[in-house]
């Protein structure tokens, strides 16, 4: 079985399938679960001492920092992972 490995930064990688969520960081929910996850020792920092520009969120409910935009991030999962736009307005 391979896994799909997604770089999100300074040769960080997660893998694909593990991803629930891409989130900017500027919110103030946002710094509460990141607050969160270090005191529970879930915060994983991938941004090497640079600006955390990206939110990951995975299934194991870590969280992961990222220095790259969150909208680089999404575009390199490939696209067969998205969900085709008819299946969204089925679901409506």
């Amino acid at each position: 079985m391979s896994h799909k490995l997604v770089n999100v930064g300074f040769g960080n990688s997660v893998v694909s399938r593990r991803v629930v969520a891409i989130i900017s960081p500027n919110a103030a929910p946002i710094k509460r679960l990141r607050d969160e996850a270090r005191e529970e020792k879930r915060l994983i920092d991938a941004t090497q001492g640079r600006k955390t520009r990206s939110v990951i969120i995975t299934d194991s409910n870590h969280v992961i920092l990222s220095a790259i935009q969150s909208e680089t991030i999404a575009q390199r999962f490939s696209p067969d992972l998205t969900v085709p736009k008819d299946e969204i307005e089925n679901e409506k």
